[in-house]
């Protein structure tokens, strides 16, 4: 008998876990158990059908005022960029034409825009509020691939971060794991490439190699709203 657990005990300690009460020690015990007992599985999974429940009646809500010029600031540095022409010394002597060729150049050449005919390109900041974890993310229509930068913060010790996509009230879908590295790509499914435009985008920390259960096991360190198509 002293290996049994209590099913309220088990109960409780799904709750805890779901809510991120948990400390990591005790959470990877969690995650190991989890793995071997279905029953705890299906006690987790009703914690987190339960709080996601929670958020049913909540209005969306429009990303901040700032945000354009927080990404703005993110890739082009803190000085306005109306300046770059006069950095440059370019302001008074390059016509109309030829200067917006070289803006365009400028723009492609860093990466900074995707083209794809008419659609507008599809980048977001997915940051902590304390800016501790910031990530820049860039969709690339023609090829499927999301493009990561990791501007700030890292996983920590042990852990991984897990990038989830999440379209008006639906649940959350992993759109994969953030490599270690500063820069990377993750390839999206057309299905959720649709999706895409003016979904949320958060950050989760989860066990190595991602959630074990298909939806954040961990705190949500992070989030970003994609802009809407055209927008």
């Amino acid at each position: 008998m002293s290996g049994e657990t209590d099913p309220e005990d088990d109960r409780v300690l799904a709750g805890e876990y779901a809510l991120g009460l948990l400390s990591p020690e005790e959470a990877r015990a969690f995650e190991e158990r989890m793995s071997a007992e279905p029953a705890l599985r299906e006690l987790y999974a009703g914690w987190a059908e339960d709080l996601a429940a929670l958020t049913d009646d909540v209005e969306e809500v429009a990303p901040p005022a700032d945000m354009p010029a927080r990404i703005e600031t993110a890739l082009f540095g803190a000085a306005p960029r109306r300046s770059l022409w006069q950095r440059l010394g370019l302001t008074w002597i390059i016509p109309g034409a030829v200067l917006a060729s070289l803006l365009t150049f400028f723009v492609v050449s860093n990466d900074l825009l995707v083209l794809d005919g008419d659609v507008p390109p599809l980048r977001a900041e997915i940051a902590a509020q304390d800016d501790s974890l910031r990530v820049l993310a860039a969709y690339d229509a023609d090829d499927g691939a999301l493009r990561v930068t990791r501007d700030a913060g890292a996983a920590a010790p042990g852990r991984a971060l897990e990038l989830w996509l999440i379209a008006g009230q639906a649940a959350p879908v992993s759109l994969g794991v953030l490599p270690e590295a500063r820069d990377g790509v993750l390839q999206v499914a057309p299905e959720l490439a649709e999706k895409l435009p003016g979904a949320t985008l958060a950050i989760s920390d989860e066990p190595p190699g991602g959630s074990p259960t298909g939806a954040p096991t961990g705190d949500v360190l992070a989030t970003g709203q994609v802009p809407s198509q055209g927008a």
